[in-house]
C-alpha cells in the first residue's frame, strides 16, 4: 500500500522532487568539485580501504577488498574519470529528473561502493532518501523531463519492436 502511495500519489510527487533536487545537487557538486580540481586520484581512498580489511574487525570485507586489491587499483586511472563523472551525471539526472531511476540507482551503487570501502559520511542518509525514489519510479520524475521523455521513449521501443498500438499502460 505505501508503495503504491510512492509510486502514484501526485502530492507526493513534490516531496519526491524536492528529495530528488537534493540528492541531486549533492552528487553533482561532489562529481564536479573533483572534475574541476583536475587533482582527482582514488588511488589514496583505495589503499586506505584496503588497508582496513585486516584486524579483529575489518571496516572493509575481504570480498570487497580483494576487488579493490585486483581490479580499481590496478585500473585506477578508469576509476579516476568514472567516479567523478559518474558523480557529476547522476547529479544532472536527478535535477533534470531524466533518466530518474537509472540515475538513483547508479547513485545507490556509488554510495554503496563508499561505504563497502568503510566510509559513512552522507552516505546512509543518501542511501536512505535515495530508496525512496527508486521504489517511486516514475511518480519521482514526474515533475522533470521522464513526464514527457519516458512515454516517448516508450513509443519508440513499441514501433522498433514492430507493435502497431503503443499502449499507455506499458
Amino acid at each position: 500500500m505505501f508503495i503504491q502511495f510512492l509510486k502514484e500519489n501526485r502530492y507526493v510527487a513534490i516531496l519526491l522532487t524536492v528529495l530528488r533536487l537534493y540528492l541531486g545537487w549533492q552528487w553533482l557538486n561532489a562529481g564536479w568539485g573533483k572534475i574541476s580540481s583536475g587533482q582527482f586520484d582514488a588511488s589514496g581512498f583505495i589503499n586506505g580501504a584496503i588497508k582496513n580489511m585486516s584486524g579483529e574487525h575489518p571496516a572493509v570485507q575481504a570480498w570487497w577488498g580483494k576487488f579493490l586489491q585486483e581490479v580499481a587499483l590496478p585500473y585506477v586511472d578508469f576509476f579516476n574519470v568514472i567516479v567523478p563523472w559518474g558523480e557529476f551525471l547522476v547529479g544532472i539526472g536527478l535535477i533534470l529528473g531524466i533518466f530518474t531511476s537509472f540515475s538513483i540507482l547508479m547513485g545507490l551503487t556509488m554510495n554503496f561502493a563508499y561505504m563497502l570501502s568503510g566510509t559513512t559520511s552522507t552516505n546512509p542518509q543518501m542511501v536512505l532518501l535515495g530508496m525512496f525514489i527508486l521504489v517511486a519510479g516514475l511518480n519521482a520524475g514526474k515533475i522533470g523531463l521522464d513526464r514527457w521523455f519516458i512515454p516517448l521513449f516508450g513509443k519508440l521501443i513499441y514501433k522498433k519492436a514492430g507493435r502497431e498500438q503503443y499502449s499507455q499502460s506499458a
